[in-house]
Order: structure tokens, then sequence, then C-alpha cells
């Protein structure tokens, strides 16, 4: 649930990251190298400020959750923070605070990330600590029975929010069974039947150095910090077997309904279809259509249709979830009970008409700007950079992908536009969850399907 609550870069900071990178030949410097355990180490020397963070993706993400046991990854990793053989919880994060450090593991559906942040004064205690963490966790009953009922109490919570048992439930229907059909949060049952040995066993199994990568970033040095990772992380050794990909999900033709009943003022509601794996080589293509389409916020078509003209959203917006495995695209809005249909029509319209006519130069340009000149902003902060830099190696995208990425959004076309919209998005055929007041949203599917392919 962290990526669901994270929250957004400040202004001000991120406007300082822009005009630093301005130069996109000297946008960030990484140095790559491989640990004497396999993991791939790489290190981005800032020395601006004297501080450190270093992040560590494991391949331990919940899609290697087993069957019936939906969660396993998200409980283990939060698990991994209660402290070390030697340290108790408590202990843990006093030596933690007393620093000014902070600490934390987190696994989404892909990876499992364990990470630090601290002044450069306590890069060596902080490193020591995490290292504890990784290579001796205390991973004690008591500590993993807390955790599992504090996690369990979340999900509860979380359920009482419509927007996210829309969300959950789309996930569900698209996927089913397979390594992205549940969120890594898992459900309340799953969760509630994990056991401290289901815990250590996945610890066991998958939090494995020499498939791991690292990313350093701040006032170090790149040599320097080989050398120390090399003698505080010396196991678990070992790897990850490779995954089974999945089938991509295929929606059948027509609409899919999913209408979940709750007393509420305005129906939340997730469309979509299966999209595309983060290696497809379509995938910048795919940023700009879906910037033009609903990703783009107030410029995009979908806002201004159905929220800025038509007045019958209080939010819309697309997306492509591109992960390891293929993932999803969905529109997600949110409207009064009542204007259901008639925002529900709107969206489908803006699915066809996007593949029936080339979008326009001015559409193309301004995607394109907003693209290329809001990149930097996802190097504002030295978190941000490790993530980055992670992404890219897990992603198999290039030390240079900083430098290359405004080349590749530049040269899609206005053809490319229209023809990642006739391949990849499916008006006819799609997944609907509506969490609504039913009776009063009344979502005819027949007529929205009708009136959408009439205009």
């Amino acid at each position: 649930m962290r990526a669901w609550l994270r929250s957004k870069a400040a202004l001000g900071a991120a406007l300082a990251v822009l005009l630093a990178y301005a130069a996109p030949a000297q946008a960030l410097q990484i140095v790559r190298t491989k640990l004497s355990n396999g993991a791939i180490l790489l290190v981005s020397e800032q020395h601006q400020l004297p501080m450190v963070t270093v992040a560590i993706a494991f391949d331990a993400g919940s899609r290697h959750d087993p069957v019936g046991k939906a969660g396993l990854a998200s409980l283990t990793a939060q698990c991994l923070e209660q402290g070390t053989r030697e340290l108790t919880s408590a202990q843990f994060n006093r030596k933690i605070d007393f620093m000014g450090s902070s600490v934390s593991v987190g696994a989404d559906s892909d990876w499992a990330t364990a990470s630090f942040k601290s002044l450069k004064r306590y890069t060596p205690q902080t490193l020591h600590l995490l290292a504890q963490v990784i290579m001796e966790p205390g991973l004690r009953d008591a500590d993993i029975l807390r955790k599992r009922a504090q996690v369990v109490a979340d999900i509860k919570a979380a359920r009482e929010d419509p927007g996210y048992v829309a969300s959950i439930t789309f996930r569900k229907a698209l996927f089913g069974a397979g390594p992205y059909g549940h969120p890594p949060e898992g459900d309340p049952g799953s969760v509630a039947k994990l056991t401290p040995e289901d815990v250590r066993d996945f610890y066991s199994s998958y939090y494995r150095l020499g498939s791991a990568v690292i990313a350093v970033v701040g006032d170090v040095k790149a040599s320097e910090i080989k050398d120390t990772l090399d003698k505080e992380l010396a196991r678990p050794t070992g790897t990850v077997p490779a995954q089974t990909p999945p089938s991509a999900p295929v929606v059948p033709e027509g609409i899919h309904p999913t209408l979940v009943d709750r007393n509420i003022a305005q129906a939340n509601v997730v469309l979509g279809f299966g999209g595309i794996a983060r290696s497809n080589p379509d995938f910048y293509r795919l940023q700009v259509m879906n910037y033009i389409l609903g990703g783009g916020g107030f410029a995009s078509r979908l806002v201004k249709s159905v929220r800025s003209k038509a007045g019958l959203a209080y939010s819309v917006a697309s997306f492509f979830d591109a992960d390891k495995f293929p993932g999803a695209f969905k529109v997600v809005l949110q409207t009064k009970n009542q204007s259901s249909n008639e925002a529900l029509k709107l969206v489908v319209e803006q699915l066809h008409a996007i593949q029936e006519k080339p979008v326009s130069p001015a559409e193309l340009e301004s995607a394109k700007k907003f693209l290329v000149g809001s990149f930097p902003l996802k190097l504002d902060r030295q978190s941000s950079i490790a993530s980055f830099m992670l992404g890219i190696e897990l992603n198999h995208l290039g030390l240079d992908y900083a430098d290359r990425y405004p080349k590749l959004i530049e040269a899609v076309t206005l053809e490319d536009v229209q023809r990642m919209a006739r391949k990849y998005l499916h008006p006819d055929a799609f997944i609907l969850v509506a969490v609504a007041n039913q009776k009063v949203a009344a979502i005819n599917l027949k007529q929205v399907a009708a009136e959408a392919k009439a205009n």
C-alpha cells in the first residue's frame, strides 16, 4: 500500500534539479560494477550535500506470493524492519533515530527494496544496520504476529475506500490467479493465515544478493563504497530462479462488468484491459499516446471531454502499468452516481476517437514537450535518483538512458500515436468495475456501448 499512498515531491526542489540537469549529456553519471556476491552495484557521486542514500532491489515482489498466500512478500518485507538477531525492534529503532537516519524495507508487485538515508558521517553505522537487517534479520514469532495483525487492520481500513475497492476488484478481474491478480498487501483472509515460518521461508528463498541491484547516491566515492559493501554484504549469496512469465491478459469482445453496491454519493469506476511489459519497444510511443488521451491531466482529452466540457467527473485519467510482465491499461474516474452512464459513454467515445482520427500536431508537440521537460523532475532528490538507477538496471535500459530518453520521445510521430491507439486500445472489449450506489447509478452497459460507438 506504500506505492498507493506515495506523496509527490516538493515543487521547489524539483525546479532546482531541473536547472541542475539542464544539460542532458551530463544528466547523471553512473559507475556500474559487480560485488563479489554477484550483486550489481550502481554508484552516482553527488557531493553537493553531506548525505548518502542506498537502495537495494531484491527479486522478492508479490508476484512470487505462493497460491493462497497473497501478501506474503509484503509482510516479509515489513517484518525485516523489526530488528536483527542482536537488536530488538525497539533497540534497532533507537540506534537509527539517534543518528537521524532512516531505514525501510517494502515490496511492490515486482521487487522488494531495502534502503536507507543518512548523513555522510553516519553512513558506515547505518549501512551496517541495514546489512544486518538483510543478512541476520530478527524475524521473531512475536514481531511477525504483531506486524501481521497490523497489516490485516490496515487492509480492512483501506477497503473502506471505494476507490481502493474498485482498483483491487479490477486487478482480480483482469489477472485472475496470475502473479498480478492480487494487490501486493494481499487481502485480510490470506494475510491472517500467514505464519512466522511462511515469512522466514520467503526470506530465505528470495532475499538473494546474487539477483540484487544496489544503487548508491550521495557524498561517496565509487571505489570506496564498493569495498565497504563487499565487506558488509557478504550474504545471502545465490540467485533467485527466473520466474516463468504468465500469459498476457486478454479480454474477450464485449463489456465485462463487476458492479459493487455501496451507499456512496459518487461512483468510483475503473475500466480497462491488458497492457504491456516495460520491455515492450512501444513503451515510449504509448507514453505519448496516453498523455494525449488521459495521462496529461488538464491537457488530456479525457479531462477536457468528461470533466471540463461535460462537467461529469471529479477526476478522470488513463494509465498504462508497464511492469516486468504485461500489466494493465485502465481509465479511472469518479462521477456522481446518476452521471455514470453519460461519463462512461464519453470515455469510450474518446477511446474510439483517438483510434479513428490522427491527433493534431499541437497535441503531439505539447505531449512531447511535457514528457521531455518533466523528465528531470524524476531526479529531484537522492531517493528519486536511487530509484531511477534501480529502474534502468532492472529494466535493462542502459546507463545512458537519461541522455537517450528525450530522443526516444522526440522520435514519436502522429502516425505512431494512431498506430498505438489502434493496437493497444480496446474500446469494444474491456472490463468495467463500478463501486457505486447501483440503484442510483443504474449503469446500462448496452446503452453505453451503443451510444459511444454511434458517436
